[in-house]
């Protein structure tokens, strides 16, 4: 009995130390598992980490970094980052670990996930700058450019636009071809043929028997490619932004001596004023602008070897008004002409409309004065001198016409612009202006007409002011002593004269908005003549009875 409690005793304390020996090896395998796994937790991310250093690789299509050294990231998030710099000539590359949730030089990384590393330029790094993450063990060895990727793209496109790029050639220079053969036909029609007729023309005359010819000869020149050939003359005027000169434009280097050359006016901007050049050229190069009563345009130049830009227009040898009031007296037939298209210019200027009802830009002139008027052979005037003109697009906000600022010559300044305070809110109130300033210029022109009496020396507007007044000169005269030239009681003994005189007085109002538009005073001017014509008809009328009477006594 006592054998076998023994034997069972032996037999309990086997399997006790069996159990104890199968769950200590269990608990070891569960804790060496354990370890094992955080030990390959850490070791999944091998990255290349290298300082940074030089390389060949050029920054196109794929590199290899040129890194022999292979880190285990010291965090589990850590991912592996190539960046390439170009500063001048040097070129580098370094190769670290790091955890996409910071910043790296600033930067986010964005495509970590990736298995490859794809280099993505970064702007505002002080050199040429590309960067790649990805999340593969040594994935930043081998880095790919995108400029490779895209190339695909951009053959595509290439293809794509070739077609299209022939046939703009092509028909560029189809027209070319076609502009040079039409110039050569018309070239030999005025070598060969009898001269041309261009009395409808009136808007491009220059006061010579050759005028209208050198104008479509210079419009129908290339002027984006070559220049005028023009030798400059004599120097006919000289402004605050450029000079004019009357210049000889060369119709070409094979025509005989009678039409080798044609007057023109050319107005020199130094580089400085290229803004005033600009906007006068801006302002001319409208077609809309083309009016008898406007100087003819021809075209705009930059003279680069110079240091120069060129407007190139119609020559007036009459010269400006101002200087023929200063040395003609007109008859009242004299005055009706020159009023009457110094009212039709600025009107055409004012509308929204062409003469044939087509749609126009508005443009104020915004510097109407005497010497900016030019005197035609015809004796009809003609407005000049655009480089303040401002063109009236009804999208201009109110701060892009208060840019404008206070601009024009002092003597001839409206009230309102003179106080700086011109309603910007009504695009209407700028024509206003100038229907204030031309007044002044149709009283210049009244002074000066014999139909008056006694004729005075020449006096601008404000004669009593000096040769130059300020603007704060002008404030005192015209806003506080609301002052105006004086028109004499002698002035309104022709009745031609008094509604004129009538038309200044409302022209210059103080109040912009009780002023008459310009093509109101055009329609005055023209009620005018036919006025005149039916008095002449009325005084021959009363001739012919007298003297069939006195036939008749005989």
């Amino acid at each position: 009995m006592r054998k076998r409690e023994v034997y069972i005793v032996r037999v309990f304390m086997e399997l006790l130390r069996f159990s104890a020996f199968w769950c200590g090896t269990i608990l070891f395998g569960s804790i060496l598992l354990q370890q094992t796994e955080a030990f390959i937790i850490k070791m999944k991310r091998l990255c290349k980490f290298c300082d940074v250093r030089a390389t060949t690789c050029t920054g196109k299509g794929i590199c290899k970094v040129e890194c022999n050294i292979t880190s285990i990231c010291p965090h589990d998030d850590d991912v592996c980052v190539s960046i390439w710099r170009r500063k001048v000539d040097n070129i580098t590359f370094d190769t670290v670990c790091h955890n996409p949730a910071q910043k790296l030089y600033g930067l986010v990384l964005e495509d970590y996930n990736n298995s490859k590393c794809e280099m993505k330029e970064r702007k505002g790094m002080g050199s040429e700058f590309f960067i790649c993450s990805c999340s593969e063990d040594e994935c930043n060895e081998r880095i790919f450019f995108n400029s490779n990727k895209d190339s695909p793209v951009v053959e595509v496109i290439l293809v794509s636009l070739v077609p299209l790029l022939v046939m703009a050639v092509v028909v560029i220079t189809s027209f070319y071809c076609y502009r040079v053969y039409r110039q050569r036909q018309a070239s030999s029609r005025r070598k060969k043929g009898p001269p041309l007729d261009f009395s409808d023309a009136r808007a491009i005359m220059i006061d010579d028997e050759r005028s209208d010819s050198s104008s479509t000869l210079a419009n129908n020149l290339n002027h984006n490619t070559e220049l005028l050939p023009i030798e400059l003359d004599v120097q006919v005027g000289k402004g605050r932004f450029a000079e004019v000169y009357k210049a000889k434009l060369k119709q070409g280097s094979a025509v005989s001596e009678e039409q080798g050359f044609e007057t023109v006016a050319v107005k020199i901007f130094q580089y400085e004023e290229y803004a005033s050049w600009k906007n006068e050229k801006d302002i001319f190069s409208d077609a809309d602008l083309r009016h008898e009563n406007v100087l003819h345009f021809l075209t705009a130049e930059e003279r680069k070897v110079q240091r120069q830009y060129w407007l190139i227009t119609a020559y007036h040898p009459r010269g400006n008004l101002q200087e023929y009031l200063s040395h003609h007296i007109i008859s009242w037939q004299d005055l009706r002409v020159l009023g009457s298209s110094l009212a039709c210019g600025v009107a055409h200027l004012h509308s929204d409309h062409t003469s044939c009802g087509r749609y126009k830009v508005a443009i104020a002139h915004r510097d109407i004065k005497s010497s900016n008027i030019l005197v035609k052979s015809d004796l009809t005037c003609c407005l000049c001198d655009f480089g303040l003109a401002l063109r009236l697009d009804s999208n201009l906000s109110v701060d892009e016409l208060a840019n404008s600022g206070q601009v024009g010559t002092a003597r001839y300044m409206a009230p309102e612009v003179l106080e700086s305070r011109i309603n910007l809110e009504n695009i209407e109130s700028f024509k206003q202006a100038d229907v204030y300033s031309m007044a002044l210029v149709l009283w210049e022109i009244i002074s000066r007409c014999s139909a008056i009496g006694e004729v005075k020396e020449y006096e601008p507007p404000f004669g009593n002011l000096r040769e130059h007044p300020c603007v704060e000169s002008m404030k005192d005269s015209v806003l506080r002593d609301r002052g105006r030239p004086e028109i004499p009681n002698s002035w309104i003994n022709h009745t031609g004269i008094q509604m004129v005189c009538a038309s200044i007085e409302d022209c210059w109002d103080h109040d912009p908005e009780a002023r008459l538009t310009a093509q109101c005073v055009a329609e005055r001017f023209d009620d005018m003549e036919y006025l005149d014509k039916l008095s002449d008809r009325s005084d021959s009328e009363e001739k012919i009875p007298e003297e069939i009477f006195v036939v008749d006594e005989k």
